[in-house]
């Protein structure tokens, strides 16, 4: 990847933020799809997390599969017209907001993350359908009350109707109990007939792989806390879970063709729900 930057509305400010010289959790998940959006520091970085854990490329690919996969069940099957999606990372095509528009192409998107790599990128993720909208807001996910008021008067969804918010591989960067009164707080402010879909890595099958990940990715500046299943089974207190509830990310809904084949659980390494407001 070359060393400059896209420039974006605010002159350049975020690509002067953007750190190349330590690893990056957003970076190396992307070199772990294949992207090209890193640097050399943060292949190093993932290559030292790849000897650990040769599958966790196999977890980044499953876990896309679920966000589309489970995109597509909510705008298909259960009408969700409205999408907030929070820790968005590096857009990687198709992004949520193509998944979604493509069953329904009046879908509105609204993509939150505080990381100025993000913000770098950002208008990949605001071209959408013409009957759609997509926005981009700045906000800090440790901060879910903020983070309510800015989606809020940035209008593009409408929290006082059902949304489906998405926190995909986003709560093992917390790591402390606060993620849990994150997750109480965001859907404590959503409308009745809501959804959460969430995915969270776990250490439950190779525990010995996922400490020294998460030494790996400590040491790079970025706690990370891998759960095991009954841990993030606590993100879902007080919804509803739909069927099939939480399971290992490939074995949600599994569709002909939507990520890798042939994945053990110890591969794939990820738990996986959607569950709704009642």
């Amino acid at each position: 990847m070359s060393d400059d930057l896209p420039q974006t509305a605010d002159g350049g400010g975020a690509s002067r933020r953007v750190r190349q010289d330590r690893p990056h959790s957003a970076r190396m998940y992307d070199y772990y799809l294949g992207g090209n959006t890193n640097y050399k520091v943060d292949q190093q970085a993932a290559d030292e997390v790849i000897r650990n854990f040769p599958a966790v490329r196999t977890v980044a690919r499953v876990n896309r599969a679920f966000v589309h996969r489970s995109a597509r069940f909510l705008a298909r099957t259960l009408g969700v017209r409205q999408f907030l999606d929070v820790g968005t990372g590096i857009p990687t095509a198709p992004n949520l907001h193509e998944v979604a528009q493509d069953e329904a192409a009046e879908c509105r998107v609204t993509y939150v993350d505080n990381d100025p790599i993000v913000l770098v990128y950002a208008d990949n993720l605001l071209r959408g359908t013409q009957e759609g909208l997509t926005a981009y807001v700045e906000a800090d996910l440790r901060d879910p009350a903020q983070l309510l008021e800015v989606v809020r008067s940035e209008g593009c969804v409408d929290l006082d109707q059902p949304v489906g918010l998405s926190l995909n591989a986003v709560l093992h960067f917390i790591p402390g109990e606060e993620a849990y009164e994150i997750v109480r707080t965001l859907t404590a402010d959503l409308a009745a007939g809501s959804y959460l879909t969430l995915s969270h890595c776990t250490p439950d099958f190779d525990p010995d792989s996922w400490a020294a990940i998460t030494e790996v990715y400590t040491r790079a500046g970025t706690p990370l806390r891998v759960r095991s299943r009954d841990e993030v089974l606590g993100f879902f207190d007080g919804l509803e879970l739909v069927d099939p509830g939480l399971v290992v990310a490939h074995r949600w809904r599994p569709e002909p063709g939507s990520g890798p084949s042939l994945v053990s659980d110890a591969d794939a390494s990820l738990y996986a729900a959607v569950a709704v407001k009642p």
